[in-house]
C-alpha cells in the first residue's frame, strides 16, 4: 500500500534544508514513523545529502499535528508551518 505523502523542505541556512514528510490521511504508529523517515534519508543520501535532517508531520489539522524528527528541526519545521512559509508536494517513496 502506497500512503498519500507531501514533501516540503524548511530552509535552515543557505546550504542545509530540513526535509520534511508529511503523512496525509493515516495516523502511522512509531516504528512505521521511523521506517517512513529512513526512507527519505536514504533517498536524500543517494541525491549527495549525507546528514540530511527529516522532520514526519502527521494529523488532519493544524490543531492534532504531531511532528517526529529532531527537538531543533521540529520547532523550525512548525514555525514555518505557523507562518505558512511551506509549499508541498506530492511525493512517493517506495
Amino acid at each position: 500500500m502506497s500512503l498519500p505523502l507531501s514533501y516540503a523542505t524548511v530552509r535552515e541556512s543557505r546550504r542545509r534544508a530540513i526535509h520534511v514528510v508529511r503523512v496525509e490521511d493515516y495516523i502511522l504508529e512509531e516504528p512505521e514513523i521511523a521506517e517512513l523517515a529512513e526512507r527519505m534519508r536514504e533517498r536524500l543520501q543517494s541525491r549527495g545529502e549525507l546528514t540530511a535532517e527529516v522532520v514526519v508531520v502527521q494529523g488532519y489539522s493544524k490543531e492534532t499535528l504531531r511532528y517526529f524528527g529532531d527537538s531543533y528541526a521540529v520547532a523550525r519545521v512548525r514555525a514555518a508551518l505557523f507562518n505558512a512559509a511551506v509549499s508541498w508536494s506530492p511525493i512517493e517513496l517506495d
